[in-house]
């Protein structure tokens, strides 16, 4: 073989001319990516049910929701972690590498909410957010305070108000967790020895506090139909959310018409 293209060496320079043109055509039309997808998409599903161990959050909250999510398209695997401290499901929903993150997402959403009936009040109230996350982290930020004159807990509020929703927002980012002393929020001391001489529980103090920490819109005035020469209109604000100072719930009890519980000695801004 080798000696016919020896003795014909234009045909074997049209062999190869034509070998050349063909990969010239061909290599165009290969699938190529700069960035093939090798990292299998993941939703992260969050729930908390304040109070419960780790054994009531698997049997309550993660078993319903790891029933539903049975038979997803392009599920792969499942896992779910519950910490008795804090009360938090934190489950993970792996799909197969060919698929849709988008997709995902939305499939994932619709099977939570076919879930929610079965899912404790609480859990609902507090609410079951479902997000796309990866299993690795992008990047770690440090926060801290040169000279020491703030703590943990004010670079964690820090973080939560001026970083988080600013980094949620960069193109490609799909969450952002903040670890450290945790959200702010309002502890609440109680004494059991007066709650039983009022008759009250703490479920009562519970609905008291959720019924009346509301915004209580209250109109306007000068608002419309006016009479002839109203300029102006103000819209008029009512007093309703929880504040440090001029604490006044009233709780209704068997032994008494109304309970008040004002200014009570042991409200702290807590994390």
């Amino acid at each position: 073989m080798s000696r016919f293209f020896i003795n014909r060496p234009i045909v074997a320079m049209v062999i190869s001319i034509l070998t050349v043109i063909i990969g010239v055509v061909t290599i165009t039309q290969l699938p190529v990516s700069q960035f093939p997808q090798i990292a299998t998409p993941e939703v992260l599903i969050r729930a908390t049910y304040v109070g419960a161990d780790s054994q009531t959050i698997e049997q309550s909250v993660a078993t319903p929701i790891e029933q539903q999510m049975s038979g997803v398209d392009n599920l792969n695997y499942m896992y779910s972690l519950n910490a008795g401290t804090g009360g938090q499901m934190t489950m993970i929903v792996d799909y197969d590498v060919k698929s849709d993150p988008n997709t995902d997402l939305m499939l994932t959403q619709m099977r939570v909410t076919q879930a929610a009936s079965q899912l404790p009040q609480d859990v609902s109230n507090y609410g079951v957010t479902v997000q796309k996350s990866v299993s690795a982290p992008l990047m770690a930020i440090g926060l801290y305070s040169p000279k020491g004159t703030y703590d943990a807990r004010f670079l964690t509020n820090y973080a939560y108000i001026n970083l988080n929703d600013q980094l949620t927002r960069v193109p490609g980012i799909g969450s952002v967790q903040v670890f450290g002393a945790g959200q702010y929020a309002m502890r609440l001391w109680v004494k059991p020895d007066q709650l039983s001489k009022l008759g009250i529980t703490v479920a009562d103090i519970t609905s008291a506090i959720q019924a009346q920490n509301t915004v209580n819109p209250a109109g306007q005035v000068g608002g419309a139909p006016v009479p002839k020469g109203q300029e102006y209109t103000w819209a008029v604000r009512a007093q309703g959310r929880v504040g440090n100072r001029n604490w006044n719930y009233l709780f209704g009890s068997p032994s008494h018409s109304r309970a008040d519980f004002h200014n009570p000695p042991r409200i702290y801004g807590r994390y």
